[in-house]
């Protein structure tokens, strides 16, 4: 499920995509993003290397990443999402009725489920998302 945070994330992206240069206050405003959520997203876009924050009298923020080349998954790792369904899917994740019954079917299930959703998650990049509906 995608948070409100990650929702918030798209939306903050669509005013950066433009290239210029945007004050976090301008984009929140903009997209209808309340203003502390505003601040503490972009300092995580930030930290991914997505946007680029510069304080200061001249300051704001500017979309680097490439939204060709960004997928919904990449977002959601760089907002410190979980894209799991279960904890059992999380790799190196231990379980102790698969150890105790040498296999588990419904890790199994789950796992083959994970690996379709990642693909799809993977798939879609967001300047897909952002495009216009044609």
């Amino acid at each position: 499920m995608i948070t409100r945070e990650t929702d918030y994330a798209i939306r903050l992206l669509r005013t950066l995509s433009d290239r210029e240069r945007h004050t976090a206050a301008e984009a929140a405003e903009r997209e209808l993003v309340p203003q502390p959520f505003a601040y503490k997203i972009l300092k995580k876009l930030s930290k991914a290397g997505l946007v680029e924050v510069t304080r200061g009298a001249d300051g704001g923020c500017r979309l680097l990443a490439d939204l060709e080349k960004t997928s919904l998954y990449d977002l959601m790792e760089a907002m410190g999402e979980s894209c799991r369904l279960s904890g059992c899917t999380v790799p190196g994740h231990r379980c102790t009725w698969r150890e105790a019954h040498g296999g588990c079917t419904v890790h199994c299930h789950l796992a083959a489920i994970q690996e379709k959703l990642n693909g799809e998650l993977k798939a879609h990049t967001l300047a897909e998302i952002l495009r216009e509906p044609t």
